[in-house]
């Protein structure tokens, strides 16, 4: 991997890491490997899953609601210091280089992606789902989104939470959060994000190679 990270695999339950405070003072990356099922849910999110049963956790960082668990998406926090040559104090531009590893680490794999270098493009539904828009060095494949970024900064630095799409159920974001018209709410998620077809640990492990 590319040398300065200092890498790690936190232990807990899905809410017990989103709701650790990491320390900012050094590069890190965070790998987390996935035992159960949640609906993680941003900072400022309104809209909540309706379905009894489900475990519901909220992040500190923003943007809409992500369905984490085995073989769904693959999760890495990246953790920036401020005084870090990577640190860019414009929050519109600031994750361009993680943008950047990220599609790189799919050429890798042999994905033709791209990062999404324009300001944030909301749909009818990115409120709620965070699949459904597009932010700021975000990545995307036909157009499609494939990683998620959110971040959440502080004095000492910055937490990015990426989230790679390994499976995308539109429905199931359709039934979770009771979107209506569900008819219209489903074919509008279905073009807005497509699962990556890629083993998970080899994506890891490309991403890492591929950090500045």
């Amino acid at each position: 991997m590319s040398p300065g990270w200092v890498v790690e695999r936190p232990a807990g339950s899905i809410a017990e890491r989103h709701n650790i405070d990491p320390p900012l003072d050094a590069r890190r990356v965070l790998l987390h490997d996935v035992p159960d099922v949640a609906v993680v849910v941003g900072s400022a999110q309104r809209v909540m899953p309706t379905v009894e049963g489900i475990q519901v956790v909220r992040r500190r960082s923003g943007g809409g609601g992500v369905l984490v668990g085995p073989d769904e998406v693959l999760w890495i926090d990246v953790l920036l210091p401020r005084e870090d040559p990577l640190w860019n104090d414009d929050i519109s531009r600031s994750g361009n280089w993680l943008g950047a590893a990220w599609r790189a680490a799919l050429t890798d794999m042999d994905v033709g992606a791209t990062v999404h270098f324009g300001p944030m493009v909301t749909t009818r539904w990115s409120e709620t789902v965070c699949f459904a828009g597009v932010g700021p060095s975000e990545v995307l494949v036909g157009g499609r989104k494939v990683v998620g970024i959110s971040q959440r900064r502080n004095r000492r630095g910055a937490r990015f939470q990426c989230a790679a799409l390994l499976r995308w159920r539109p429905s199931e974001m359709v039934r979770l959060f009771d979107l209506q018209p569900a008819d219209v709410a489903s074919a509008d998620l279905a073009g807005s994000a497509e699962g990556l077809e890629v083993d998970p640990g080899s994506l890891s492990e490309a991403f890492l190679n591929q950090l500045p």
